[in-house]
Formats: structure tokens, sequence, C-alpha cells
């Protein structure tokens, strides 16, 4: 049996990849189609759409932490369109490919801008952002880097902030071996997949990190699939 106990410190391939943009998008469309397939994207526009009702206002700004190829962005804005709510949303993520493939994949969707910038460090204050959202990248950070993040996140968002990562769980890390026989073809999508698990959090850890968040109120809820949406309210 896999070692769970502690949070595995391995570097992902993907946190360091050098390889070409087709290569990059073909390893993301596996990452996407185990999202579709195990309802992972639903968890992020369910809890983004409940935060965006704690105010009425005429238009609202989004900003995703590590947007990769924007595909949760695009989702949220074609179910927004549905809903005839206004929402600006702001994509962020330090891979300038990933960027690239981001702006070309939302042509069609006006309300979205791209940003290459690292997370941690750039200064989006002047942005006026009512929710913070990040999907399945926490996990790459330490202990120490996931309390910067969530505190800087806080900080920025007049509302919440909507987190969405895995849980640390060895029936999610031996069912992603099995899953990743069928439907995943790149061998880095594969490997990173069960590193990203070993990366990920037990709720313990989740509540850890609340403690050192302040001005918010915390619901952290387990998601099929093998998923923690962390929900923070600002008081």
């Amino acid at each position: 049996m896999v070692d769970l106990t502690q949070r595995s410190t391995e570097i992902e391939i993907m946190d360091t990849y050098t390889g070409t943009t087709k290569e990059l998008y073909t390893i993301l469309q596996d990452i996407n189609r185990v999202n579709r397939l195990l309802g992972g994207y639903s968890v992020t526009l369910n809890a983004v759409f409940k935060l965006l009702t704690l105010e009425n206002k005429e238009s609202y700004t989004i900003l995703d932490m590590g947007c990769a190829e924007g595909t949760m962005l695009r989702k949220l804005a074609k179910e927004a369109r549905k809903r005839n709510i206004s929402l600006k949303f702001i994509g962020v993520d330090l891979n300038k490919q990933g960027i690239e493939l981001a702006r070309y994949y939302s042509v069609d969707y006006p309300e979205i801008t791209y940003l290459e910038a690292d997370i941690l460090t750039a200064d989006f204050s002047t942005y006026n952002i009512d929710v913070v959202m990040t999907t399945l990248t926490m996990h790459h950070f330490t202990n120490k880097g996931v309390v910067q993040f969530v505190n800087k996140f806080n900080s920025l968002a007049s509302l919440g902030v909507v987190i969405n990562d895995l849980d640390r769980n060895p029936v999610a890390f031996y069912l992603f071996k099995a899953f990743s026989f069928f439907f995943i073809r790149t061998v880095i999508a594969k490997k990173d997949g069960l590193l990203s698990i070993r990366r990920a959090f037990k709720k313990k850890d989740l509540m850890g990190y609340a403690t050192q968040v302040k001005n918010a109120s915390h619901q952290i809820e387990w998601k099929w699939a093998f998923r923690y949406v962390w929900v923070l309210k600002k008081k």
C-alpha cells in the first residue's frame, strides 16, 4: 500500500514543464478528461455561484489563480450567460504556453482576460476582485506556501475564496491508477496524477491551514470524486 500519512514533497513534472505547446495541450486534455468524467468542474462552479449570492451587484469580477488553459473559466462564463449574470474573469498562470492556449481557446469569451504571472508575488490589488478561486493548484505548494497562498487570496477577495483540491486518499490513488489505464494517454498526466494525490490533503490539514487565515469563516466539505471544496467567506 502507498504511504499517504504525510504530504509528498516530490516535485511534479508539470511544475518544471519544458515541452512543446502541442504536448502541453495533449497533457491538459488528459487532465480535463478526468475532471469532466469525475465531476470536478461542478465542485468549483457551484461554490462560486453560491458565493455570488452574498451580495447583489450589477457585475462581479472573479480571479482564477492557476487557470492553465482556461477550461474552468470558460465553463463559468457559459453558466453565467445562462443565468444572465454579468461576470468578468481574470485567469492567472505562470506557464506562458498555458496562457497562450487559454487565449486561443477563449476568443469567443471577451469577458475573460489572462495574465502570465506568479500568483504568489504579483500585485492584483487594483482589480477589485469579488471572488478568488483555484482548482487543483494548491497541492503544488508546500504547507508554508499554502498558508501564504490562501492569505493572499483572502486579502484580495471582497466576498470570498473557493478552493477545489484533492483528497489524499489511498482509494483515490488506486482508482486513479485503474482509471488512467483506460482514459489517460500521456505518461506525464499518469505520473503527475498519482503524485498530485500524494501531495494532496486530509481534512485535518485544511483545518490546520484555516486557523492561520483570519478575517474569514471557513467551510470545508468532501465532494465526489475525492475532492475537498474549501470556501472562505469574508467577515
